[in-house]
C-alpha cells in the first residue's frame, strides 16, 4: 500500500489570497471606525437643536444664550483641528484619538449634568476641542495608511458620512426627545464617544511609526505648519475649500427662512427639501469614488466648482429678474450642494497630498480654515434684516466666486499636483501605504 506524502500545508497562492483578505478586512474596520470618528462632531454640533426651547426653559435663559454653545462647539473643533493635527505629527495619531473620543464621552456627560447655561456652554466648548481629534487625526491615518486612487476614496468615503451626519443629527435628537429630555440627547452621545473608544482601541493601530515623528518638539511640530503656509497651492486649495463650506454654512442658516417663510412650506416640507439636497451631496461624493483614478483630481474639483458657481449665479439672476419660485430655487441649492459633493473629497485629497510631509498640521489647517469660514459665514444671509432668497443668494454666491477665484489664482488648475488620482509626492498607484513609505 502506498502512504499518501501530499503536503496539507496551505500553497503559496492561498496563503497570499488569504494575507490579501484579511488585509482587506483590516482596512475595512479602519475605515468604519474613521467614518464613525467623522460623524460624531456633526452629530454633536446639531442633535440638540430640536432641544433648544427645552433647553432655555431648563436653564431660565434665552434662546440666543443656548445658541451661543452651538457656536462655542464649532469654535472647539476649529481650534481643535489647529491645535491637535500638528499634535499628532509629533505624538502620534492612535493616542490622540484614545484621548479625543474618550474625552468627548466624559465632556458630553458634563453636558448632560450642566448646572446652569454657562457650564452648559464651556462644556461644549471643550466638547467640540475633543470632537476635532476625531476629524482631524482621522484624515491623517487615511494619508499615512493610504496613497493615490484609494486615499482619494476613503478620504471621499469620510466626506460624505460627514457630510451626511448633520442632516441625520437632527432626526435622531428629535426621536430621543420623543422619549426623554435634552439631556438625554447627550447622554447618547455620551455612549457613542465610548463605543468609538473601544473601536479606536481595537481596530486602529498606530499609522505613525516613532521613526517618522516630527523632531525637535512641540515648536518644530508647528513651525512645520508656518513651512506649509507658504506654499501658495496649498493656500489656494485651503481657501478653495474654506469659501465653498462658508457658501454651504451660509445655506444652511438661510434656508430655513428661505422655504419656510418665503415660499410657506412647513418645517417637515422643508426637511425634505434639505434632505433631498444632501442627497445632491451624497451622490456626487459616490461619484467622486468611481471616477477617481480615472479623471484627474484637478479636474474634477474644477467641475465642482464650475456647477456652484453656475448653480448660484442662475439662482441670483432668476431672483434679480423677478423669478422666484420654489422649483426654480430648489433645482438651483441642488447644484450648489451637488457641485460641493465633488469639490470637498477632491480638495482634501489635495491638500493632504501638497502637505504629504506634514499630513497631520495639514489636516489640521484643512479643518481650521473649514470651520472658520463657515462660523464667519452663518450669520451673513440675515445681517442686513431680514434673510429672504436674494440675501442667501448673494452671499452664498459671493463665497463660491472667492472659491472659483482662488482655484484660479492659487491652486493653479492643470498645473498643481494633479496626476491621476494623486499628488506630488505621492504615489498614484492606489496601493496601500506600508510604514515608513512616502
Amino acid at each position: 500500500m502506498t502512504v499518501s506524502t501530499e503536503s496539507t500545508s496551505p500553497s503559496p497562492s492561498s496563503s497570499s489570497s488569504s494575507s490579501s483578505s484579511s488585509s482587506r478586512n483590516r482596512a475595512g474596520r479602519l475605515v468604519v471606525v474613521l467614518g464613525g470618528l467623522s460623524a460624531v462632531s456633526p452629530f454633536a454640533t446639531d442633535m440638540y437643536a430640536p432641544g433648544f426651547p427645552e433647553i432655555a426653559a431648563s436653564f431660565g435663559t434665552t434662546g440666543s444664550a443656548v445658541q451661543l454653545s452651538l457656536t462655542a462647539c464649532l469654535v472647539g473643533l476649529a481650534v481643535g483641528q489647529l491645535v491637535l493635527g500638528p499634535l499628532s505629527d509629533a505624538w502620534g495619531r492612535r493616542r490622540l484619538l484614545l484621548a479625543g473620543s474618550a474625552l468627548f464621552s466624559v465632556l458630553s456627560l458634563v453636558c448632560a449634568l450642566a448646572p446652569s447655561v454657562v457650564v452648559f456652554d464651556v462644556a461644549r466648548l471643550l466638547q467640540g476641542f475633543a470632537g476635532g481629534a476625531g476629524l482631524v487625526v482621522g484624515r491623517a491615518v487615511v494619508s499615512d495608511r493610504f496613497t493615490g486612487t484609494q486615499a482619494a476614496r476613503r478620504l471621499a468615503t469620510l466626506s460624505v458620512i460627514a457630510m451626511t451626519a448633520p442632516v441625520l443629527a437632527p432626526v435622531a435628537g428629535g426621536l430621543i426627545l420623543g422619549v426623554g429630555s435634552w439631556r438625554l440627547v447627550f447622554v447618547t452621545l455620551s455612549a457613542m464617544g465610548l463605543v468609538l473608544s473601544a473601536a479606536v482601541w481595537a481596530w486602529v493601530p498606530e499609522s505613525l511609526p516613532a521613526e517618522r515623528r516630527g523632531t525637535g518638539g512641540v515648536r518644530a511640530v508647528f513651525a512645520a505648519m508656518g513651512v506649509l503656509l507658504r506654499r501658495r497651492e496649498l493656500i489656494g486649495q485651503l481657501l478653495v475649500l474654506g469659501c465653498g463650506l462658508a457658501a454651504v454654512f451660509a445655506y444652511i442658516t438661510g434656508s430655513p427662512f428661505v422655504f419656510q417663510d418665503g415660499y410657506g412650506l412647513s418645517p417637515t416640507g422643508y426637511g425634505l427639501v434639505f434632505a433631498s439636497n444632501a442627497v445632491g451631496t451624497v451622490a456626487a461624493g459616490m461619484l467622486f469614488g468611481r471616477l477617481a483614478g480615472r479623471v484627474r483630481l484637478m479636474s474634477l474639483l474644477a467641475a465642482g466648482v464650475t456647477i456652484t458657481v453656475a448653480s448660484m449665479t442662475t439662482l441670483a439672476l432668476l431672483l434679480a429678474v423677478g423669478i422666484s419660485t420654489l422649483p426654480a430655487t430648489w433645482a438651483c441649492l441642488f447644484g450648489l450642494t451637488s457641485g460641493f459633493g465633488l469639490l470637498l473629497p477632491a480638495s482634501t485629497t489635495l491638500v493632504l497630498a501638497i502637505g504629504a510631509d506634514a499630513p497631520g498640521a495639514a489636516s489640521g489647517l484643512l479643518g481650521g480654515t473649514q470651520f472658520v469660514l463657515g462660523a464667519a459665514a452663518a450669520p451673513l444671509p440675515g445681517a442686513l434684516g431680514g434673510t429672504t432668497a436674494m440675501s442667501t443668494a448673494v452671499v452664498v454666491l459671493g463665497f463660491v466666486l472667492l472659491s472659483a477665484t482662488a482655484l484660479v489664482t492659487l491652486a493653479h488648475p492643470g498645473r498643481g499636483p494633479a496626476g491621476r488620482g494623486g499628488a506630488r509626492s505621492r504615489s498614484t498607484s492606489g496601493e496601500e501605504a506600508t510604514p515608513g513609505r512616502r
